[in-house]
């Protein structure tokens, strides 16, 4: 199996994004002349640490549109829908939003991701061009999300170990060990899950990296916890698996949704650690109307596997069009933030989405397991 690090299969993510997920509109999918183009923008972060996220994240996202188009478009209008890459440094952050500046055409910023740099885009956003949406953001720590004109849809990252933590008191579970991928990870989310440890009477143990996390794993004792919250990416919780491999006690992982589960497959995980992963949309074989209309469109576009992350980035996009619809009359900037703003709940083929008075979006959280041998469960 390849090894975490891999850095071929991360040059061939890199490639895949360049060519299947740019920023230009395809013919078809350009307004007739004439017709006031409508854009919509995201964001997203293609640096390696995030990329796992964001291909699939845009995948879905770019098929949502798409088919959204094939069908019509908006008020008879093909959507443009603009990808603006960065790599994860303030500057590059600090160019797409001067280039949104320069984009009075674009009328919301969607599915911005991964977390980083969705996060500093609801403060950049929120001061700089406070009159443009910032909509279904991949927004992990939805509580900071301040900003009057940021709208997320899912479940905030404190809701997923608030689930995770739930199911596991109820067998019994009484101390938790929280690992961190990376020392940036440790410093923002430390205080999340001890707050929310403490509110579930649940001792925490944490455990911050200085190095290489296939060691720090080897170093846990006998009597360390045996289920271990990791917040961090693909590569860093693969990484981390392989080492509780070689503990003689049988550990349990809990990852929250910001790692690619099926990625985790490919690269080589643990054979002998379960590993949970909370998710904050529906299952990728759910009934769900929009769940089936995701797989049915994602098989005619793409040639590429259900996940999801993938989902997630066709809600968005989904999310984004149905506020649009509401808009009367022409479609500009103004009114498209004042329809969001009125947070409206929206069935989603079947997922509500029903905002409340904190601008947060739902509570949905649910959960996959690799099992010991490797099969995906859920």
């Amino acid at each position: 199996m390849p090894s975490a690090q891999n850095p071929h299969r991360r040059a061939l993510l890199r490639t895949l994004a360049g060519l299947g997920l740019a920023g230009t509109t395809p013919l078809w999918a350009q307004p007739s002349k004439g017709a006031r183009a409508i854009t919509v923008a995201q964001i997203a972060d293609m640096s390696t640490n995030q990329i796992d996220v964001s291909k699939d994240f845009l995948v879905g996202s770019r098929v949502a549109w798409q088919d959204i188009n094939s069908r019509g478009g908006l008020q008879g209008n093909a959507v443009k829908h603009l990808v603006i890459e960065v790599d994860g440094s303030a500057a590059s952050l600090r160019s797409a939003v001067d280039s949104l500046k320069g984009l009075p055409q674009c009328v919301a910023v969607f599915g911005s991701c991964g977390d980083r740099a969705a996060s500093q885009l609801v403060n950049a956003l929120g001061r700089e061009l406070p009159d443009l949406a910032h909509v279904a953001p991949w927004l992990q720590n939805v509580e900071a999300a301040a900003m009057p004109n940021t709208f997320p849809i899912f479940a905030s990252r404190q809701e997923q170990i608030a689930h995770a933590i739930k199911s596991l008191s109820v067998m019994g579970i009484t101390q938790v060990g929280a690992v961190y991928g990376s020392a940036e990870e440790h410093a923002a989310y430390r205080t999340d899950l001890e707050q929310v440890a403490r509110a579930l009477n649940l001792s925490i143990v944490s455990y911050a990296t200085q190095g290489d996390l296939r060691d720090l794993a080897q170093s846990l004792q006998a009597n360390s916890p045996r289920v271990l919250l990791f917040v961090g990416g693909t590569p860093e919780l693969v990484r981390f698996s392989q080492g509780v491999e070689k503990q003689a006690a049988q550990r349990y992982i809990i990852a929250m949704s910001d790692v690619n589960l099926q990625s985790i497959q490919q690269m080589g995980m643990s054979r002998f650690t379960p590993m949970i992963a909370t998710q904050v949309v529906p299952m990728v074989n759910s009934s769900l109307p929009v769940v089936k209309a995701y797989r049915t469109a994602l098989g005619r576009l793409y040639d590429e596997p259900p996940t999801p992350l993938s989902l997630a980035g066709y809600m968005s996009a989904r999310y984004t069009y149905e506020v649009l619809q509401t808009v009367d009359g022409s479609i500009h900037r103004s009114n498209t933030l004042q329809a969001f703003a009125r947070r409206s709940a929206v069935d989603l083929g079947g997922f509500r989405i029903a905002p409340d008075s904190r601008t947060r979006g739902t509570a949905y959280v649910t959960q996959s397991m690799i099992s010991a041998d490797g099969r995906l469960v859920g």
